[in-house]
């Protein structure tokens, strides 16, 4: 098979619909103690907005500002967070190691952990979920036992 004809370079350009802002404020929520779970969260978009749910991939992933950029930041308050052991939440895996980072860190408690972070921020009504990869997953196990909660599954 020839593959010198192949075009070496991607074409692909920045193609976001959406442009980048900054977070309009940004936290760590004490979730759990021994060890001292906390997460790190941030804010996007419209303060009055309809709620958007950020839940990142991994089991180990982050979320990076880049990923508010997926919802119109004039109709949506759109939320990323890092779940337990992850990112900027603390203890982290990188920084503390998997004995502590991963201590209390099930699928129970991250379902947990969105419902207190939704009542940190005041979210009373139904919210916007969005899963990638383990997100979808952890998405799908939270509108199972929190329909009341959710809008729509992305």
């Amino acid at each position: 098979m020839d593959f010198s004809k192949l075009q070496t370079t991607s074409k692909v350009v920045d193609e976001w619909a959406y442009p980048q802002g900054a977070a309009n404020r940004s936290g760590l929520l004490q979730v759990d103690s021994a060890p001292d779970h906390k997460l790190y969260w941030e804010e996007y978009g419209n303060p009055s907005g309809e709620p958007v749910m950020f839940l990142h991939g991994g089991p180990g992933g982050a979320c990076a500002p880049v990923m508010s950029r997926f919802f119109d930041p004039e109709r949506y308050r759109v939320i990323l967070f890092d779940q337990r052991g992850c990112g900027k939440s603390e203890p982290s895996v990188a920084v503390a190691g998997p004995q502590v980072a991963l201590t209390h860190n099930t699928t129970d408690h991250l379902v947990a952990d969105i419902n207190a972070l939704r009542e940190a921020l005041g979210i009373d009504g139904k919210m916007h979920v969005f899963g990638g990869s383990w997100g979808s997953t952890l998405a799908m196990v939270y509108a199972i036992a929190h329909p009341q909660n959710v809008q729509s599954l992305i």
